[in-house]
């Protein structure tokens, strides 16, 4: 009997499932779903950083994913040996005590505080502040050195203070918090019990300040201090945490029915889409894998004997197996990348949407098409004559933090900037400067990789952006001065998953293994031109002086 199993991708706009072939890492069908309560921005509020999606958008799109790959790939159910399933991150929610997400309850259906907590949301900053104050200050051990040295707004107990603070009927209500990861895969495992449920090492390690040196979780004594429910929320969260090679539980018989499966499917550990991407892109040491959607996140490895006692200042975390177990993971990112220019195009889009589609010149059919004809060409035109601007022409230099700066060194209080505009200036110049900005955001990344010891010699770029654009791809293999490869499959994270729960299923017998064959391929590479290089270094040291100045007047402010 033929071996399949499924990859369960959770992104920021949509999930995207995939049957995979585990004998050789064949798609044999696919699906994807639009969040539809998210797409109207429910329950958001951009002007303060909120961002909130309700736990329906994804359950129905969980259901919906895999029902469709089930039945487009006509696999036999009981050949389907494993489910993996990875998310954004951090990204909890909170849980009723009968393992409900409180925004389920009655009475809490329209509560944006009952929601889960996106990654983006960076209503916690001050809250974020105040850990890193107390981790440094409190006299006992400093529970963010594995996290490179900075506590974010984007993370775990920073947006559950943000919450406790602000709705206490919800706090009231709340049994446990769940990262999104453990909470689709306690949904559909058979294991039911929320005290003993394998939550995964990946999103505790990274951002729940999680570590086995002091015994888990931050102490009770230290939680106290921040607010005595999180101290009382540690008793209903976890004490072992657990990689994605090995078994949450068995799909129960309640998911089995609505999926058309059987419950001998095996339900894997939960991860983040950026440690599953890394995974079906074959991580191997000193490569660094960018997952490059609408922020970036930037995964390495290393082994424990490399890594050693050694903390990398400013990341995102360092935490044993959260991507190969044996081995330790590096995260980075951007909390920005397509977004930024996803910004400019809402900017120039406002006369189109607020104007012309609102003219009674044009018929509504042909608002239709115009609208479908500008989303087609926007970025494509832009990039083209962006791309076309002499090296000797001045474009303005901009930042990349319009939402907030990850790494190096979390400062989610930060806002972006452009500066040397003049009349010259026009919508290419910008666009080729805000593609300049998030490059040298990468640079800075790959810096600080580099400053502390952990070698680079591959870049590896998955995600829309990477596959989309050659013009950003270019400019970022400019900008690094190295080579950069682009993984061939358009769903590398959910193929990621999809190996995890190979492994987990005991198809293979550990994650190396299994990516060697079930691993996605190159199918372009990226190599720095030399008329350039000298040009974006300057670049570069001006991107540099402007944040520089920016990061200056921010503290000044607050």
């Amino acid at each position: 009997m033929k071996k399949y199993v499924i990859g369960l991708d959770y992104g920021s706009d949509s999930v995207r499932a995939v049957m995979i072939d585990s004998q050789n890492g064949a798609e044999l069908a696919s699906e994807v779903f639009w969040y539809p309560r998210w797409k109207q921005q429910m329950y958001c509020k951009p002007g303060i950083n909120q961002f909130r999606q309700h736990p329906l958008d994804h359950i129905e799109g969980l259901e919906h994913t895999i029902k469709s790959v089930v039945e487009e790939s006509a696999v036999a159910p009981e050949s389907v040996l494993g489910i993996c399933i990875d998310t954004t991150g951090s990204s909890p929610m909170p849980i009723a005590a009968d393992g409900t997400p409180l925004a389920m309850v009655e009475g809490f259906e329209e509560n944006p505080n009952a929601m889960m907590v996106l990654w983006k949301d960076h209503t916690s900053v001050k809250e974020a502040n105040e850990i890193n104050t107390l981790a440094r200050s409190w006299g006992g051990v400093d529970y963010t050195m594995f996290e490179g040295g900075i506590y974010s707004s984007e993370w775990f107990w920073a947006k559950i203070l943000h919450i406790a603070r602000q709705d206490k009927p919800v706090i009231d209500a709340t049994h446990t918090w769940m990262e999104h990861c453990d909470f689709i895969t306690y949904l559909l495992a058979d294991n039911k019990d929320m005290k003993t449920f394998k939550r995964s090492r990946c999103a505790a390690g990274h951002k729940a300040m999680w570590h086995e040196s002091w015994g888990g979780l931050p102490s009770k004594e230290f939680l106290s201090q921040l607010d005595p429910y999180l101290a009382d929320l540690k008793d209903n969260l976890y004490d072992e945490t657990y990689t994605s090679n090995e078994i949450a539980g068995h799909l129960n018989e309640e998911w089995a029915a609505k999926l058309g499966l059987t419950t001998s499917t095996v339900i894997a550990v939960g991860t983040f889409d950026a440690h599953a991407g890394a995974v079906g892109a074959k991580v191997d040491h000193h490569a660094l894998v960018r997952v490059m959607g609408t922020s970036t996140c930037d995964i390495m490895v290393s082994s424990n004997e490399a890594v050693g006692d050694k903390t990398v200042k400013g990341i995102c975390g360092q935490v044993d197996g959260s991507v190969i177990p044996g081995m330790v993971g590096l995260e980075a990112g951007q909390s920005a990348f397509g977004d930024v220019l996803a910004w400019f195009k809402n900017v120039l889009q406002w006369p189109i949407d607020n104007l012309v589609l609102n003219s009674k010149v044009l018929s509504d059919a042909q608002k239709e098409e115009l609208k479908a004809e500008v989303e087609s060409k926007f970025i494509r035109e832009l990039a083209v004559q962006a791309e076309s601007i002499p090296l000797a022409e001045t474009v303005p230099v901009a930042l990349d933090w319009v939402n907030g700066r990850r790494t190096p060194d979390a400062n989610q209080e930060l806002k972006s900037a452009i500066s040397g505009i003049s009349l010259g200036t026009k919508a290419p110049h910008i666009f080729k400067s805000l593609v300049n900005a998030i490059c040298f955001g990468a640079k800075m990344i790959v810096d600080r990789f580099e400053e502390e010891g952990v070698k680079i010699e591959t870049v590896i770029g998955i995600g829309g952006v990477a596959r989309k654009s050659p013009f950003i791809m270019q400019t970022l293999a400019n900008v690094l001065n190295m080579p950069i490869k682009v993984a061939e499959s358009d769903q590398a994270p959910a193929l990621g998953a999809a190996i995890y729960a190979a492994v987990a299923s005991g198809i293979y017998e550990n994650v190396i293994d299994a990516s060697k064959v079930m691993g996605s391929d190159f199918e372009a590479e990226y190599f720095p031109q030399a008329s350039q290089l000298e040009v974006y270094a300057k670049l570069l040291q001006e991107y540099k002086d402007l944040g520089s100045f920016v990061e200056e007047q921010t503290n000044k402010n607050n």
